[in-house]
């Protein structure tokens, strides 16, 4: 085993145990493309669609759509801003959702911090929920053709509670480990592992999903405006 692969295999085994507590499990698939638009060297725009399909749910259970405003603040950093509308159907119980987003992302070499914070709207109630969503991605380089493996860790802390339903505290995890694959000169695609725990909170049980995870990333060529 190549020495430099080591640390990524070593960390994606720490971030895939969850806890053995999890009394409710699910075998799941997650889809996500993102379009995104150069406007210009500094600012993007990428168009979101996701679709999660679920054992328990008994098919598609979620799907969301939005729209995120991305700008260059510099080499290292990038301020981020948009909306999402989530759907809920079959056994998923939730309301359906609009949500506002804001986020900094750092970048230096292999490693990816993002700091996201979710305003959740709710027609169950007035009251917006905030939800905090720290993520850290550490990506190995594998070859020459743009082949690299990643592992992630998110974590979701509720900021509030709401007269809808939602309740401080930590909520869930996610932690994926995969690829990077190039498909073709401006699309590429991450293919891993997720496993989502929801923490068994407030007299509800915990709840593990397995999901196989596909992102595709399509990069458009660049907006031109007027002649």
């Amino acid at each position: 085993m190549s020495f430099r692969l080591r640390p990524i295999l070593f960390t994606s085994l720490l971030l895939i145990a969850s806890p053995a507590a999890a009394r409710l499990e699910d075998e799941q698939f997650w889809l996500q493309i993102n379009s995104t638009v150069p406007v210009n060297d500094q600012f993007r725009v990428t168009l979101e669609q996701i679709g999660r399909i679920g054992d328990r749910q008994n098919g598609l259970y979620e799907t969301e759509v939005g729209v995120l405003f991305r700008y260059r603040l510099s080499k290292h950093i990038e301020l981020g801003g948009g909306y999402r509308h989530v759907n809920a159907f079959n056994g998923n119980r939730a309301s359906d959702e609009d949500r506002f987003r804001q986020h900094i992302i750092g970048t230096w070499g292999p490693v990816l911090v993002r700091f996201r914070v979710d305003d959740r709207l709710n027609p169950r109630g007035n009251e917006i929920g905030f939800r905090i969503r720290p993520l850290v991605r550490v990506n190995q380089k594998l070859n020459n053709r743009g082949l690299s493996a990643f592992v992630m860790h998110e974590t979701f802390y509720l900021a509030n509670t709401t007269d809808w339903g939602q309740r401080r505290g930590f909520e869930r995890m996610r932690n994926a480990v995969g690829l990077n694959v190039p498909v073709s000169k401006r699309i590429n695609a991450d293919i891993g592992y997720l496993n989502q725990y929801r923490f068994a909170r407030f007299g509800a049980q915990a709840q593990m999903a397995h999901a196989l995870s596909i992102q595709l990333n399509i990069n458009l060529p660049r907006l031109r405006l007027g002649k």
